[in-house]
């Protein structure tokens, strides 16, 4: 008889199975609702770990936040770092005003004048003139 490494409840075993007949969602999300369910069926780290390509030491991972936390195991925990503070909408906004006609006595826009200008504007609270050129430089 097989170890069964992970012994899922039977209404995490129908969400897991409902979700990966769905095709709406992430391929972490499925891969590891996938494997969850297939621990639970019987089936070895080695042989799930070569169905799905992941290493061994991820689907033991896995497996123990399982029993650790249930099924927030599908989603990744919030990643560290500086949070993003100029979103999609406000670079749209940058970008519409360095592709206006300059404010009068200027022959063109600076990013410093961009700068300035967007703060002005209220599209956002901050910005940096090198901020700006970074923005300007990912819509080429």
């Amino acid at each position: 008889m097989k170890k069964q490494h992970v012994q899922l409840s039977p209404a995490d075993r129908v969400y897991l199975e409902t979700l990966t007949r769905q095709g709406e969602q992430t391929a972490k999300i499925y891969r590891r609702a996938l494997a969850l369910l297939e621990l639970d069926r019987g089936k070895t780290y080695t042989a799930v770990s070569k169905m799905l390509g992941a290493t061994i030491p991820t689907i033991s991972n896995w497996a123990a936040k399982y029993l650790e936390n249930g099924l927030e195991v599908l989603q990744d925990r919030p990643r560290c770092g500086r949070p993003i503070e100029i979103d999609g909408a406000q670079r749209a906004k940058i970008t519409a005003l360095a592709c206006s006609t300059p404010p009068e006595g200027y022959a063109q826009w600076s990013l410093r004048l961009i700068a300035d200008q967007a703060v002005e504007l209220g599209y956002c609270e901050h910005i940096s003139h090198t901020e700006v050129g970074q923005v300007l430089k990912k819509t080429n």
